[in-house]
């Protein structure tokens, strides 16, 4: 899709103008509620489903499927990455009414991170053509570990510093209290940081991480720069509430990283295929009205079996605490002398 440097600017600005939006409505600190959370990502949905209907009238069925196959997938993505979200904010016990500021940050930096990320992708594609094989390697490889990953944490429960928070945190001095939506500030002379800035730089490189598995992705659904950035993009901006809106959620979604994996690996097979194909093997490509429904269906199935499986877990579990209950009481009971009646 041939796009003009005034398209990009209009459209840069243009997620500008609802980021500065969506910062000016949420500017006060507050405890995000569910209904508001709902409407926001009701909104960025829409929003989203909007920009892809503008690309189908501008360029037709090619680009806005591209788009929406990869918004899909780094939604997904994002979903995956709440769950470290949520273990950073119990890590440093983040107050719920900052939790808001601090994720519209923490998705700021992670957006200039992946255009970054996005620039050099589209010039190594442009330059170098065997650059599919290494990234359609390392997503198969990716979709291996996590499958190790989750048989062997299921999500464990603590979050670990990265190296370069650890060096962040022990040679520059803090403070233990927070300070409202500070990020630093001076005390006896002293530039400090405060936990909102630890926080917001925990969430960033946490990110940075992510972005190394997300934007080969993207890349394996669509080679063009602008519709890889405005569906990362949209995908990003409706982060912070969906983290308010599932945050309870996210421990049900048991079979999530199987079937991201499953994603994953399909999209490196179909990197794969690509450059074999570029590199003059005649095999068959998989589309991208196939991948969309790959996607759409593997988060479909992966949903169901996740639910299904967290509600029999919970059936499975209440009489296990009923009986523990009843036996305590009975080891009551059973402690307890008969009282006959008589006085004394």
């Amino acid at each position: 899709m041939d796009v003009s440097l005034t398209a990009w600017t209009l459209t840069v600005v243009g997620l500008c103008a609802l980021i500065a939006a969506d910062f000016f409505i949420g500017r006060k600190p507050h405890e995000v509620s569910v209904r508001e959370a709902g409407v926001w990502t009701v909104v960025w949905i829409v929003l989203a489903a909007l920009f892809g209907a503008g690309l189908y009238a501008a360029g037709g069925g090619a680009p806005a499927g591209e788009f929406f196959a990869g918004y899909i997938t780094e939604k997904s993505l994002s979903v995956d990455n709440l769950f470290v979200f949520v273990l950073i904010m119990a890590k440093f016990a983040v107050p719920a009414r900052y939790q808001q500021r601090v994720l519209l940050i923490g998705v700021l930096i992670a957006l200039v991170m992946r255009a970054g990320f996005i620039a050099a992708g589209a010039a190594l594609i442009a330059n170098f053509s065997w650059i599919f094989y290494v990234f359609g390697a390392f997503l198969i490889y990716t979709a291996g570990k996590l499958i190790h990953d989750a048989r062997r944490e299921e999500h464990d429960e603590e979050y670990e510093e990265g190296r370069l928070l650890k060096l962040v945190e022990k040679r520059f001095p803090s403070t233990g209290a927070w300070h409202g939506t500070k990020m630093f500030l001076r005390e006896n002379g002293r530039r400090l940081m405060t936990p909102m800035f630890v926080v917001v730089l925990a969430l960033g490189t946490t990110d940075l991480l992510f972005a190394l598995d997300s934007i080969p992705a993207i890349f394996g659904l669509t080679d063009d720069p602008y519709i890889v950035f405005t569906a990362n993009a949209f995908a990003l901006m409706g982060l912070r509430q969906l983290y308010f809106l599932i945050g309870g959620l996210l421990k049900k979604l048991v079979h999530l990283s199987y079937g991201l994996s499953v994603i994953l690996g399909f999209i490196g097979v179909k990197l794969l295929l690509h450059a074999l194909h570029e590199s003059g093997v005649h095999v068959p490509e998989i589309s991208i009205p196939v991948s969309l429904g790959v996607i759409c269906g593997v988060l479909a199935v992966t949903t169901i079996t996740s639910l299904y499986a967290s509600a029999r877990e919970t059936r499975r579990e209440v009489p296990e605490e009923t009986a523990r209950t009843d036996g305590r009481a009975a080891a009551t009971d059973a402690g307890t002398p008969e009282k006959d009646g008589a006085g004394t």
